[in-house]
C-alpha cells in the first residue's frame, strides 16, 4: 500500500516495531513520514526514514498504526502506550488509515481498559467526573506532557462511553476509535492474514 512520494503516519506501539524496518527496507526515497510518539521517531531516523512534523505535510495519504483491541464492528481500543492522541490526530489527518495487529487482539467486545489522557489542572474533579478511573503507573505521561490514566469501567455501547468520556473537561482524549475512521484491518494469525474492511473505506 505505501509507494514512493507518499506522506504517510507511522503509530506507536509493538506491532508498528515491524513495520519500520519492512517500511526501510523498501529504499523508497521519496516517502515522507510523520511519527506520533518520540520512540517512533527515533527508530524511524535510525533507520534511515525522513520524519517531518504533520504541519509540515498536511494531509496525508495513509497512517498505519497498531490497536490494543479489535472488535468485530471494528471498533478500537489504543492508547497502551500512551500516545492514543497523537494516533488519533494523525489517523484523522489522513486520507486512508490502516491498522495493523496480531489475532490476540481481535476480541468478541471490547473491555477495560480505555486510556485517557488528563489535563493536570483539576485533575481529581476530572478523574471523579470519569469515574472507575485510576492514573497509570509507570509510563503515565504522553508525548505531550499529559497525565495517562485508564477508564476501568464496563464498556458496553462504545460510542455511547466515547461521547461520554469527550464531553468531560479534563479529558484531553480517549482512547476509543470509532470504525468510521479506520479504512482497513489487518489482523495476522496462523492461517494468515485476515482482512477487514472499515466503517471509513475510501
Amino acid at each position: 500500500m505505501v509507494a514512493d512520494g507518499m506522506r504517510v503516519g507511522l503509530g506507536s506501539g509493538s506491532t508498528v516495531a515491524y513495520l519500520l524496518p519492512a517500511l526501510a527496507q523498501r529504499e523508497l526515497r521519496t516517502l515522507t513520514c510523520v511519527a506520533t510518539s518520540q520512540s517512533t521517531e527515533r527508530a524511524a531516523r535510525k533507520l534511515g526514514l525522513t520524519v517531518r512534523s504533520l504541519d509540515d505535510l498536511g494531509e496525508l495519504d495513509l497512517a498505519i498504526d497498531g490497536a490494543d483491541q479489535v472488535d468485530p464492528r471494528g471498533w478500537l481500543i489504543k492508547g497502551g502506550g500512551a500516545a492514543h492522541t497523537r494516533e488519533k490526530i494523525v489517523a484523522a489527518a489522513s486520507r486512508r488509515f490502516v491498522v495493523i495487529a496480531s489475532a490476540e487482539k481481535a476480541v468478541s467486545a471490547l473491555g477495560p481498559p480505555v486510556p485517557l489522557e488528563l489535563l493536570r489542572f483539576g485533575l481529581r474533579s476530572t478523574l471523579a467526573a470519569v469515574g472507575n478511573a485510576r492514573l497509570r503507573e509507570g509510563a503515565g505521561v504522553s508525548p505531550d506532557g499529559g497525565l495517562i490514566a485508564d477508564y476501568w469501567g464496563p464498556v458496553g455501547d462504545p460510542r455511547r462511553l466515547a461521547a461520554r468520556l469527550s464531553a468531560i473537561p479534563g479529558v484531553v482524549e480517549h482512547g476509543l476509535f470509532a470504525p468510521e475512521m479506520v479504512s482497513l484491518i489487518l489482523i495476522a494469525g496462523e492461517a494468515g492474514v485476515e482482512r477487514r474492511a472499515g466503517g471509513g473505506e475510501r
